[in-house]
């Protein structure tokens, strides 16, 4: 390179990095706050580039060179470093005993994701049979493809020495040198422009949480698929959530009929209908967009071996989200399903107070076994008709001792479990979200990773 200077090395990799990102907005516009937090600086220590979690930290020559030979190849690098941030990999290496197998885990999970993201020009290129194999193989032992599950499955099938360094050759992407960096002291500087913020664990596991409510809105914008993405983050969050900041997960934007007053002006409307007679020159703005639920459906487990004080307590809190108008449109398509081996009932709930008047006279109708399969065919019955066509996700509410479908869902899936040591959560389908209900000091419904 004819380059010399550190201010000309800097410039250019700079320049290859705002062009990736640039490409990447057009490809993936959902991810558009996420990649504004991942700032840059260019840094000699490494001979690629790499990330601590507040910024890429680049070898500009490798860099350059790189992009030249394959501008795809930093696409994809980029996106990789981005994703080890919002799965928060970096921040559990002391979880795992095997560090080495942990970085080849995450470095396998985060290609994973970029390999599903479907009409994607930036990123998109033909699996290797290495790759091919290891994703079937992996999928069908351990589901999502998340760092801990591959992680799990390595270290209990441990490949042998040549395979295992054919899989470092194909999935390693980045220097994660930087990530035991990350627990040295630092001096407190200001965070790089653009960055993340002082607690950068925190800000990635905020931004995780909001990319996972953007991908129903923008996903297949621009005809791209977003692939395992949005199940994965929901499988890596770690937090405690309530009840109620857990259905605004399947909100979606939608113009909502509502005065804004803010925005009235009396002056200029009472100036045109003296100017007029009966034309004023500002009309109050009718229309807000909201990010609210629209449809949703709640499979309630009725058999003998659920408790009815825990159903009606779970539909409660239900309806206390419902009327709170916060998260729920004030027209909603929520179906509720009562079922044990089979469907006992189905109720379409359209306003809070329909809600109501079913909780009031709420029955278990059922009590039998428990069978989970009915309501996804009839739930698949109801599409096929035209219904539900904006359905976000299905929760079904149970102690979890039942048959499981097989067949993986279109929409998300959530098994929510009564917090009991009986059941194995690990029976439930791999392809599923699995979480456990709690109660927290002040008697809300939290809701717990199931694994």
């Amino acid at each position: 390179m004819a380059m010399k200077t550190r201010e000309e090395l800097q410039k250019a990799g700079e320049k290859v990095l705002t062009l990736t990102r640039t490409e990447l907005y057009l490809s993936l516009p959902f991810m558009a706050p996420a990649l504004d937090r991942l700032a840059w600086t260019m840094d000699l220590s490494t001979l690629t580039f790499g990330t601590d979690a507040e910024a890429i930290r680049y070898n500009p020559i490798a860099l350059c060179r790189t992009w030249v030979d394959d501008p795809r190849y930093v696409s994809r690098a980029f996106l990789h470093m981005l994703f080890h941030c919002l799965f928060l990999h970096m921040y559990h290496i002391d979880d795992h005993e095997d560090r080495v197998l942990w970085d080849l885990a995450s470095d396998m999970a985060v290609e994973a994701v970029i390999d599903s993201l479907k009409g994607c020009p930036a990123v998109e290129w033909t699996l290797t049979d290495l790759r091919a194999a290891w994703y079937e193989k992996l999928r069908n032992e351990c589901g999502v493809l998340t760092a801990e599950r591959i992680y799990r499955c390595l270290a209990a099938d441990p490949p042998d020495p040549l395979t295992e360094e054919k899989l470092r050759a194909e999935f390693t992407v980045c220097d994660h040198a930087f990530w035991d960096e990350m627990n040295k002291e630092k001096p407190a500087d200001p965070p790089p422009e653009g960055g993340a913020g002082p607690d950068y664990e925190k800000s990635w596991d905020e931004a995780a949480s909001r990319l996972m409510s953007e991908l129903d809105s923008f996903g297949r914008e621009g005809g791209t698929e977003t692939g395992n993405l949005r199940r994965i983050l929901a499988v890596g969050q770690r937090r405690r959530l309530t009840y109620g900041d857990f259905l605004r997960r399947y909100a979606v934007v939608r113009e909502e009929a509502r005065v804004d007053l803010d925005s009235f002006d009396y002056g200029f409307y009472n100036y045109g209908m003296t100017l007029y007679g009966n034309m004023p020159l500002i009309e109050e703005n009718e229309y807000r967009e909201s990010r609210k639920v629209e449809q949703l459906v709640i499979a309630v487990d009725t058999s003998a071996s659920c408790q009815k004080t825990l159903v009606s307590r779970f539909l409660s809190e239900t309806a206390a989200v419902i009327a709170s108008r916060e998260t729920f449109f004030h027209h909603v398509d929520l179906r509720i399903i009562e079922c044990d081996d089979r469907i006992q009932k189905e109720l379409v709930i359209r306003s809070p107070e329909e809600m109501e008047r079913y909780l009031d006279a709420f029955e278990v109708h059922g009590g039998f076994g428990t069978d989970f399969r009915p309501v996804f065919d009839y739930v698949a019955g109801l599409r096929a008709r035209g219904n539900l066509k904006n359905l976000r996700g299905l929760l079904y509410f149970t102690d979890g001792f039942g048959r499981f479908p097989v067949q993986p869902t279109d929409y998300e899936t959530v098994f929510i479990f009564l917090k009991d040591d009986l059941f194995d959560l690990r029976k439930a389908p791999k392809w599923a979200v699995t979480l456990t209900i709690d109660d927290d000091t002040d008697g809300r419904l939290i809701l717990n990773a199931g694994r």
